[in-house]
């Protein structure tokens, strides 16, 4: 069974650097602009504008948990506390397929460890890596609430029900 291996909450990259400012592009901050329309307040448009800021840069960076909290006048803590809690909210940079095992109850007494560890080691990486090509990143996630389609893997947004080894291993070659 794979470990858990928590992130240090006092490590560098957690902290964001001063030097690496970060600003939507035009296209974004229009869409930004318009997301606050469609809100009663700032801090109501906070998961669509992360989800924006996840779009645009493919993370979200301690960086961009500050801009997000500057244009919403939120404090940092906030913004970061709600991508903390939320796996949707990658808080490194991932491959261009990031697959996310689920290994909560349902999925794991369907196999889901077995198609977690078999990625791992057919993509050569360890848990919550990505390969030297910038591919795949694996992560194994608590719960994508499809329990009853167990086990579960997300790719991206798409999630793939009642998986196993085998149909991984089958899909894998389709990503490219």
């Amino acid at each position: 069974m794979a470990e858990l291996h928590p992130d240090n909450p006092y490590a560098k990259d957690r902290f964001a650097d001063p030097s690496k400012a970060v600003e939507f592009p035009p296209e974004a901050r229009k869409r930004f602009e318009h997301i606050l329309t469609r809100y009663p307040s700032k801090e109501a448009a906070l998961l669509p504008t992360l989800h924006l800021a996840q779009e645009t840069w493919g993370w979200i960076s301690p960086e961009t948990v500050h801009y997000v909290s500057e244009l919403l006048d939120l404090s940092p803590a906030n913004v970061f506390g709600v991508v903390s809690f939320y796996n949707m909210y990658n808080q490194k940079p991932v491959g261009k397929y990031h697959l996310q095992v689920c290994t909560n109850l349902s999925c794991m007494i369907n196999r889901a460890y077995d198609i977690y560890e078999g990625l791992c080691e057919k993509l050569h990486v360890k848990p919550g890596g990505t390969t030297p090509d910038g591919l795949y990143t694996v992560t194994e996630v608590e719960c994508l609430g499809s329990c009853g389609t167990a086990p579960v893997v997300q790719i991206n947004n798409d999630y793939h029900e009642n998986m196993s080894v085998e149909e991984m291993d089958a899909l894998l070659p389709k990503l490219k």
